[in-house]
């Protein structure tokens, strides 16, 4: 009952510690924020809640019936997560983040598509004036479903990949233009939601997920896209009696929409998974939702007559997700965006069930497929924020020159990055044949060209690709320099990839070489792993190479290489090593 609510917030306020006004934030950008609700008002100043649009108010009331409360629903989300765990818990809450709200819907109707672009700009830039100094990231569960087209790029989209960027542009004409031509504005983390299923829950929603292409703009290159799994499937309600969950515990969320149908050149979406919540179901086919146990808590817009309310789907998942965002940022402050994002991704595993799917996978082409529906798995926040003992992980974080005019406008490669990282050699090399997992994932964002006339194809379409490679067991670090110069040369002219150290990685490299982050395992014999503590990082074409008036190679190219290394092996220690090596006190 709302009264009994009311006590449940009581009791949370008071073991809950306030972020102070250097915080990093989650931008929430939705139909406004109910910034009166008790739960909301410390980590939500009055003057960070604003609109693309003076007229509308701040207020959340926007977006017509179906939206209403949504904003404020996905701000309670994005600062203490699914509210169920934490007000049965007794243990004191400290926010290490704050919230910002821009409201981009309007009290009534909808914005002109051809604008959706132009107003996700000017509400990134409104955050932005209000508190420049501010670390934030933006998350957006707003997308629209008519204007999908097997990943291909949209002006909305685009939009998004050239604000992660760091572009200011005016994308209200056709195509972008750019209005920092040599200039370079602070570069910007989006969370997406992928978007919902349309009309009707099924039984079979796996089937119908993986022909429900993700929403327009969450094929954005840059963007974080999030879709949603569950593991919420115990029904204590007897009013269910006779119902049963729809999605299996740890599998892809009935809503959740994937990249199954885009075309192979177009980046996999969603990146990762967060809880959604579930359905249920009947012995005659019939799907039912919401359900209570199935269901998240969140806070709902108008307090005097509830405190909570019921969440679900991917606009749930992306809230959770750009918490686990903002975490990151307060943990470690200095890291950019590409970082932030390359750490969630790092973190993320697939789940048993997700496992299943994909052991039944009978190749590489198809093991692909599978990940375009589950990204790549659920993210951990203890995995993204520290290593433990069994499980090193190392940051690198660079900015890269891609391409050089050699003379009458002739663009060639111009550097590749090379690290000889800090490695438990000895370790690894006494549990000789003990299985050993290592990890790499590059993150990096891409500006997109300009012109419409660029989208139709990857090249054309993104400013530069990376990729990276791993050293051989058996390769000098000087032969592994000479391959790495061969590889960037052979993907400048479209060569077809022929070495068989792709075949060692578990998504291979056609798999996981799509859109502008690349993350790949390898597991092999602790030995083995000893000798390939050596990390490249080199550029391959785009349309900067294309356009040498336009290059913007010469203020590089920024990025995130993070490695890890992880063993079941019993009492092995392979951090204290490298933690000595690089310099890190040792707590006793």
């Amino acid at each position: 009952a709302p009264d009994e609510q009311a006590e449940w917030v009581a009791d949370l306020l008071e073991r809950t510690t306030r972020p102070d006004g250097r915080a990093p934030a989650v931008c929430v950008l939705d139909t406004g924020v109910t910034r009166g609700h008790p739960l909301l008002e410390g980590a939500l100043a009055e003057e960070d809640c604003t609109s693309v649009d003076p007229n509308w108010g701040p207020h959340d009331d926007g977006g017509g019936p179906t939206m209403m409360g949504h904003g404020t629903e996905m701000a309670g989300l994005a600062l203490y997560g699914n509210l169920t765990p934490v007000l049965e818990g007794s243990e004191p809450v400290r926010l290490r983040h704050r919230l910002e709200s821009v409201k981009i819907l309007p009290p009534r109707g909808t914005n002109p598509p051809e604008l959706y672009g132009a107003i996700t700009a000017e509400a990134a830039s409104r955050a932005e004036v209000q508190a420049p100094q501010r670390t934030r990231c933006f998350s957006m569960a707003v997308t629209a479903e008519d204007t999908r087209d097997r990943g291909q790029p949209t002006s909305w989209s685009a939009a998004i990949d050239a604000l992660a960027a760091g572009r200011a542009l005016d994308p209200s004409s056709r195509g972008l233009v750019y209005l920092d031509e040599r200039g370079e504005s602070p570069r910007r983390l989006f969370l997406v939601s992928a978007g919902n299923v349309g009309g009707e829950l099924e039984v079979g929603h796996l089937e119908r997920s993986d022909t429900e292409p993700v929403h327009d703009p969450a094929q954005a290159w840059n963007a974080l896209t999030v879709g949603g799994y569950t593991d919420l499937t115990t029904i204590k309600d007897t009013s269910w009696e006779g119902w049963e969950p729809v999605a299996a515990t740890g599998d892809l969320s009935p809503w959740s929409t994937t990249s199954v149908v885009f075309h192979k050149d177009w980046p996999i979406k969603p990146d990762v998974v967060f809880e959604a919540g579930n359905a249920v179901r009947n012995g005659s086919g019939d799907v039912d939702f919401p359900c209570e146990d199935l269901s998240l808590l969140s806070t709902h817009f108008k307090p005097a007559e509830k405190s909570f309310v019921l969440s679900w789907a991917t606009s749930a998942a992306t809230a959770q997700a750009a918490r686990m965002a903002a975490i990151i940022s307060a943990e470690y402050p200095r890291l950019g965006p590409e970082a932030v994002r390359g750490l969630i991704v790092h973190s993320a595993e697939w789940t048993r069930s997700m496992h299943a799917h994909l052991r039944g996978a009978s190749g590489k082409r198809q093991r692909e497929q599978l990940v375009r529906r589950y990204g790549f798995g659920v993210p951990r926040l203890e995995r993204a924020l520290h290593s433990a003992s069994d499980a090193l992980t190392l940051i690198a974080e660079g900015s890269i020159r891609p391409f050089v005019e050699t003379g009458r406008k002739q663009m060639k490669m111009r550097e590749m990055h090379l690290f000889e990282l800090p490695w438990p050699t000895d370790v690894l090399q006494s549990l000789g044949e003990q299985p050993v997992r290592l990890r790499v994932t590059l993150s990096y964002f891409i500006e997109p060209n300009p012109g419409r006339r660029g989208w139709a194809k990857r090249h054309r379409y993104a400013s530069h690709g990376l990729r990276f490679d791993v050293k051989g067991p058996t390769e000098s670090v000087e032969e592994f320099r000479k391959r790495l110069n061969q590889r960037a040369l052979d993907e400048d002219e479209s060569k077809p990839v022929t070495d068989s150290r792709a075949s060692e990685w578990y998504l291979g490299e056609q798999a996981r070489n799509r859109g502008s982050i690349h993350s790949d395992l390898l597991q092999g014999f602790a030995a083995d792993l000893a000798e390939r503590g050596a990390v490249g990082v080199y550029p391959v074409s785009g349309w900067w190479k294309d356009q040498s008036k336009r290059d913007r190679s010469e203020m590089g190219a920024h990025y995130a290489l993070i490695v890890s290394i992880e063993t079941d092996a019993e009492d092995v220690d392979i951090w204290a090593p490298v933690a000595n090596e690089v310099g890190i006190t040792l707590e006793t």
